[in-house]
């Protein structure tokens, strides 16, 4: 019997940063379990994780690379792979220049650093991420606001929660551990959850507010109306750190609650109640979900949020919503070098002057890639990289997303499996999973956090994200090191560590410092919170927030409406999928064998549907089928559907991507983005349902 040997590392199987322990012998990670030691999530784990080594050891993953030949993949070696890709994108930028290379990813798994360092050294100023619509939207917008990221501040003792169209037991998102917020409510805070359906921890809260998808913002304004008409903000606060007060006000009068009821179908009696259970209990979080960013008002929300934060003296408190100090490295900015990328190359990024704060952080709308493809707008790319990420199945209007990957001149994707998008690809890359590289982890988040991703073991051919960065960009011609391990060194060396240091000592916290703007003001223009936006009102855009109603909604569309009566609202969560992700896991697909519609029992009878029986799905852009469970914690008027599906179990290379795809049905016209980032309406659209004759 071969010795077990632990090492501790950090998961990366949703947004990361859990500590881990793997269990290793003779080579082969045979089980991980939580590390109790981790500050960050003290010995938990998700099911996510826990199946990690089914994912990492799993028959179908591939673990050489591959090209390509007349329709068939063909097993290279790396040299062959990587010289055809440099040799390639050296032609194309020499004839046409980088810009016609577009570089992309998915949610990532913590190379951001590493890939835009790639991006920018190449040139190109097209950037493709989930960000313009997932996480660092909101960074870019609280910049601007308040000059960084508040984040719910759960060890700070809170003693009310306020969950913003989030589930954190599913989803432990970005900053936020699952644990963090159990504990905190079992040890008594109080909890107001704004949700349109009934989920487990909105079952059990102080207050419910079961609000209409996409309309978060109406509400924000409505809370705002009942703080300022009943006196219940912070005088001195408003007074000495917000800018734009006077104008901010006469905005929130356009949103009494008895309009807002209208608008979010929240009664306009528990709009007050929980406005001023919010604004009275001291320290009070808030803590939003992704949701709120996919819409039109994406930019705006936020802004509105952050200014209940500030109005109550809720921002950089103890408990309330904090603006952490990130720990001594090097930034991701830093390490990209952003500021390598010329004004000139700049100029040339899709959409920047349409999506300013979108291009202000450096990435692009997915839809100017697809009409640059398809349409030659304003000019046609010509090939594209693509890693981590599954657009034909995550990105709005999947079939144009398809039909422009399937267009592109070459693709190269870089991924565990062949998935929908890695089919249409010309040059396939296996990447290694996180038991496999690396890294500091977590150096891109905003709680004060890195932790050292320990390489447990190395599985095939397979290279972590970031060595292919840096092999690719030294045959590019690019300013890289010798190994990922002396990168690491560079993004260490604000904090006097080697990468051999640090992994030994796990993890580094920055200084956790409260009431910062006490003494040196917000990291803004007017060093305020800018409720009243001195950039956007540079730019030429309102510089206060609005609410604008959803661009397909009974409200805007009420001839479209009665064709397609129900508002749709995917995105679903669920503990054991990330996004499109392990649906060929045993563990996780067990748990969820099919894609899963929830309608209300009313209109299940309304149209004849069972529970459990399989119904189409419609909008004006397709249809799909998924299975209907019969829920009445969600409103009549709403089905409520999971994203991300496709069939690996289907061996041909569309791998079923068409059949449960819930962004078949989702739009991404440019007139239903948010107007300053480019954020995706995803989650509010108009469809009909139906009883699906084909129950196989």
């Amino acid at each position: 019997m071969g010795e077990v040997r632990k090492i501790r590392t950090a998961c990366r199987s949703c947004h990361g940063g859990c500590g881990v322990i793997a269990h290793v012998k003779d080579g082969k990670v045979i089980k991980v379990e939580g590390d109790p030691d981790s500050p960050y999530s003290r010995g938990t784990m998700c099911s996510k994780g826990l199946a990690i080594t089914q994912l990492a050891y799993h028959p179908d993953r591939i673990l050489h690379p591959m090209k390509k030949v007349d329709g068939r993949w063909v097993r290279i070696t790396w040299d062959e792979a990587l010289d055809t890709i440099a040799t390639k994108f050296q032609a194309i930028i020499e004839e046409y220049g980088p810009e016609y290379i577009v570089v992309g990813q998915g949610t990532g798994r913590d190379y951001e650093s590493h890939l835009y360092r790639f991006a920018n050294l190449l040139g190109t100023p097209n950037v493709l991420t989930a960000g313009h619509m997932c996480y660092v939207s909101r960074v870019s917008t609280s910049l601007i606001t308040c000059g960084n990221l508040p984040v719910a501040d759960y060890n700070g003792g809170p003693k009310l929660i306020v969950m913003w169209a989030c589930n954190p037991l599913w989803t432990n998102p970005d900053e936020y551990r699952a644990e963090w917020f159990a504990r905190a409510f079992k040890q008594g805070a109080k909890l107001i959850s704004i949700d349109p359906r009934k989920s487990y921890y909105a079952g059990r809260a102080d207050l419910w507010l079961q609000i209409r998808p996409g309309t978060d913002a109406a509400l924000a304004f409505a809370w705002h109306y009942v703080i300022i008409e009943e006196e219940l903000y912070d005088k001195d606060f408003v007074k000495n750190h917000v800018h734009g007060w006077d104008a901010f006000k006469e905005r929130v009068k356009d949103y009494p609650p008895d309009k807002v009821q209208d608008i979010t179908w929240v009664n306009k009696e528990l709009i007050r109640e929980s406005a001023r259970m919010y604004a009275r209990t001291k320290p009070a979080a808030i803590h939003w979900g992704v949701p709120t960013e996919q819409t039109n008002n994406c930019t705006d929300f936020t802004r509105t949020a952050i200014g209940l934060m500030a109005v109550t003296g809720n921002l950089d408190v103890p408990g309330g919503n904090a603006l952490f100090v990130n720990p001594p490295t090097r930034t991701v900015a830093e390490f990209a070098r952003h500021k390598d990328l010329s004004k000139e190359a700049r100029a040339k990024r899709l959409g920047g002057e349409e999506f300013k704060l979108g291009a202000r952080v450096a990435f692009i709308n997915p839809k100017k890639a697809w009409d640059s493809i398809l349409y030659g707008e304003p000019y046609q790319l010509k090939a594209g990289l693509l890693c981590g990420t599954n657009p034909v199945v995550s990105r709005a209007n999947a079939r144009e997303a398809y039909e422009a990957l399937k267009k592109l001149e070459f693709l190269v994707v870089i991924d565990f499996f062949l998935t929908p998008t890695a089919e249409l690809a010309d040059i396939f890359l296996p990447a290694g999973t996180w038991l496999e590289q690396n890294h500091v982890a977590d150096n891109w988040k905003r709680h004060g956090y890195v932790f050292a991703r320990q390489k447990c073991v190395e599985i095939g051919e397979a290279w972590q994200d970031h060595k292919i960065f840096l092999e690719l960009g030294k045959r590019m011609g690019q300013e890289w090191w010798d190994t990922v391990e002396d990168a690491l060194d560079y993004l260490l060396e604000p904090s006097g560590l080697t990468w051999e240091e640090f992994k030994k000592k796990g993890y580094l916290q920055g200084e956790n410092v409260y009431y910062k703007y006490k003494e040196r003001g917000f990291s803004t223009p007017t060093r305020k919170v800018e409720l009243y936006s001195t950039i956007l009102e540079k730019w030429g855009r309102d510089p206060l927030p609005k609410y604008v109603e959803i661009p397909e909604s009974p409200v805007s569309k009420p001839e479209l409406a009665k064709e397609y009566p129900y508002i749709f609202n995917p995105g679903l969560r669920t503990p054991n999928f990330f996004h499109s992700a392990n649906r060929m896991i045993p563990w996780l697909r067990e748990i969820r064998p099919d894609p899963i519609a929830e309608i209300h029992p009313e209109t299940a009878k309304k149209h004849g549907i069972r529970d459990g029986q399989w119904i189409y799905i419609e909008s004006p852009r397709g249809r799909i089928k998924q299975r209907a469970k019969l829920f009445d914690g969600i409103d009549p008027r709403i089905v409520t559907a999971e994203h991300g599906w496709w069939f690996p179990e289907i061996k041909d290379p569309e791998h079923g991507w068409d059949i449960s795809n819930a962004n078949i049905l989702t739009d991404n016209a440019f007139e239903t983005c948010d107007p300053n980032m480019g954020s995706t309406n995803l989650r509010a659209c108009l469809c009909r349902i139906s009883p699906c004759e084909d129950e196989e």
